[in-house]
């Protein structure tokens, strides 16, 4: 890891410890915990980030330094998202380096793809980006909460945006999970959608976790083997035959 990158992964910690509402700099230096050698903290209080209090035992971001930490949390969270959630892969590793090289602009990209998700998959706040602020939800997100599809309309599953587990887990147990596909069938007294062949009735509150793509032109895929449709239809028609049989 070059001192560039060592640079980022301080000012990541120092953004955690502003989280925890800690600046003791010795959460910096442990030698035990994730550590940072003397001359990154110096490297970046010489380069405006950080600053020490006159005793040095504390240590904080200043305002340059936090805009910059801001920045590399948002796109490790986002990352995050996009990979737990569109990807299916390893999301922790895979975040660490993505936040290292993507620019600014692709993060806002990914973000407005995504819907602007408040959260990683930890639950930990995602910092807001200048398209988050600027954004119009009704013309630019492509991703909705299924609470606000339309009656009849189908949708394929982003991800699931919630922080508590136990919910998390019963929305898994439904198989209702990024990629199925859902249609809505009724919003009161509960909402009930369409998953993998079954009908399931949702709270609001659970319904409005799950975050779906957009597309409101979506028509289900014909499925490879037989044609349902037309097996319908000759089962009417040779049920209609037998009671005529039965007539005679």
């Amino acid at each position: 890891m070059n001192l560039k990158q060592e640079m980022e992964e301080c000012l990541e910690k120092l953004w955690y410890m502003k989280e925890d509402n800690t600046k003791v700099i010795d959460h910096l230096l442990d030698p035990v915990g994730e550590s940072f050698s003397p001359e990154v903290v110096d490297s970046l209080k010489r380069q405006g980030f950080a600053k020490l209090s006159e005793d040095e035992k504390m240590i904080s971001l200043t305002e340059k330094g936090e805009k910059e930490a801001r920045q590399i949390i948002r796109s490790h969270r986002l990352a995050e998202r996009l990979i737990h959630d569109a990807l299916g892969g390893d999301f922790e590793s895979g975040a660490c380096e993505f936040e290292h090289i993507v620019a600014p602009e692709l993060v806002d990209s990914i973000c407005t793809l995504l819907g602007h998700p408040r959260e990683c998959p930890h639950g930990m706040p995602i910092p807001k980006g200048d398209c988050c602020r600027q954004f119009s939800r009704s013309a630019q997100s492509s991703v909705v909460s299924v609470t606000e599809l339309e009656v009849g309309q189908e949708a394929r599953v982003a991800y699931v945006n919630c922080d508590d587990d136990s919910r998390l887990h019963k929305i898994d147990g439904l198989h209702i999970r990024p990629g199925a596909y859902v249609k809505l069938h009724q919003t009161y007294p509960t909402f009930v959608i369409e998953c993998e062949g079954a009908n399931i009735a949702l709270d609001r509150e659970i319904a409005e976790d799950i975050c779906v793509w957009k597309n409101p032109g979506y028509s289900e895929p014909k499925r490879e083997g037989r044609d349902r449709t037309k097996e319908r239809k000759k089962r009417r028609w040779f049920r209609g035959l037998r009671f005529r049989d039965k007539e005679k």
